[in-house]
């Protein structure tokens, strides 16, 4: 961080620090409550009883992450608003999802996506091998997701890289350890409101500061960054028509049939309430990915207005810490809201890694333990709730490597 740079002051940390302890708080709360966590049916899928909307903002909130919050802002103040189409591949993917996956998978009543290749297979090997390519996918993502908010901190703040992985990896190891997939569900839908309101606090903000919507658009426009539609059919070009809506069309298809969707699928009684979670999440993830797109307009607007680029002038490493070094110049004489917004950028990534880590204890007892062992349901939740501390080591190990990578989290994915 520049030295003449405002940084974080007490009221920040304190919002911030209020964010992570309500997370832990509700982790604990499901730790001790209903069934205690003692049967892997409640620690995995909620023993079936899970509510609709929070099971959609969670589905929302395990996807995006940090990535949406900082990735698709940083592509858009890099390369211009054409990465908004991959908007489209998405619904088209969530609604093939609903069609597909939903009545496919919810009838097996599995705990494990992959418990459905040996079934269709009829080989445990093909369930081995999905699992474990499964397995070290989540263990990378998870990675990029930690990367996020350290790099974002570390362009704000003076905490270093480390501190910041730290803490959102033992966070989500303690309240996914103990409180299961209701305590991921539910801190999932706390954190979704603490990342819309600093998403809208930022937007609004830094509209402000950068004269007004009309003002947003007009540089944007006069320097060609509003050009949405390109059908080059060349490979090697970054952004086009079909490029974006095919390839996220593809990216999101693979994540309807991914386990931490399987899981929330299989959280719900019955199909039509799970194709109603579907629903809800479709629009929910178009209007989360346009306000990101936003802030990517809204940040090239401001530092354009006021004529420095803190790419350029090297005041930041990569485009991922354009919106938090933003954040800090639009709200520096306004305490608490920087603190907002690094809560929720911390609240995504909380998310995500909840859901990764739940997932990945899932895998572990369904597909590597139970198979082979005739152990009690009670061992098996035990062995569940004791392999997430170590997929979060694992997690932040990959994450340091990340930290190597240059260019936006949403190219690094």
């Amino acid at each position: 961080m520049p030295a003449d740079h405002p940084g974080f002051v007490m009221a920040d940390y304190t919002v911030f620090a209020v964010t992570i302890i309500i997370s832990l708080g509700i982790g604990i709360y499901y730790a001790f409550s209903g069934g205690k966590q003692k049967t892997t049916s409640e620690y995995l899928v909620g023993n079936r009883q899970m509510s609709i909307l929070p099971v959609a903002l969670s589905l929302l909130v395990s996807f995006e992450s940090s990535i949406m919050m900082l990735g698709f802002p940083g592509e858009v103040y890099s390369y211009g608003i054409m990465f908004w189409l991959s908007n489209a591949g998405f619904m088209i993917a969530l609604l093939l999802g609903t069609r597909i996956v939903i009545p496919l998978v919810h009838p097996l009543r599995i705990k494990s996506v992959f418990e459905y290749f040996e079934l269709r297979y009829k080989g445990r090997e093909v369930r081995l091998l999905g699992t474990t390519i499964g397995m070290l996918r989540y263990v990378f993502y998870m990675g990029i997701v930690l990367f996020g908010p350290g790099t974002a901190l570390e362009a704000v703040t003076n905490m270093p890289y480390w501190v910041s992985v730290a803490c959102v990896a033992l966070a989500s190891v303690i309240y996914t350890s103990i409180g299961g997939i209701k305590a991921v569900i539910w801190t999932d839908v706390f954190q979704c409101l603490i990342m819309f309101m600093g998403i809208f606090a930022v937007l609004i903000k830094g509209t402000i500061s950068a004269g007004g919507p009309k003002r947003v658009f007009d540089l944007n426009a006069e320097n060609g960054r509003l050009y949405l539609f390109n059908f080059d059919t060349d490979p090697t070009v970054r952004h086009t028509f079909w490029g974006l809506v095919i390839g996220s069309c593809l990216r999101l298809i693979s994540l309807s049939f991914n386990q931490s969707t399987v899981q929330r699928i299989s959280s719900m009684s019955t199909q039509a309430k799970a194709r109603k979670v579907m629903f809800f999440a479709a629009p929910a993830f178009f209007i989360t990915l346009s306000l990101a797109t936003l802030e990517g307009v809204v940040a090239y607007a401001y530092y354009t207005s006021i004529r420095c680029d803190p790419l350029t002038s090297k005041r930041i490493q990569n485009p991922n810490q354009i919106i938090p070094y933003m954040v800090l110049d639009v709200f520096q004489n306004l305490p608490g809201m920087s603190g907002l917004f690094m809560a929720s950028l911390f609240s995504a990534s909380l998310s995500t890694m909840s859901s990764g880590l739940s997932s990945l204890s899932a895998m572990t007892v369904e597909d590597y333990i139970k198979p082979y062992h005739n152990y009690s349901d009670k061992k098996l939740t035990a062995i569940a709730k004791l392999s997430v501390p170590l997929y979060g080591l694992l997690s932040v190990a990959v994450s340091f490597m990340i930290a190597e990578i240059p260019g936006p989290m949403s190219q690094v994915r």
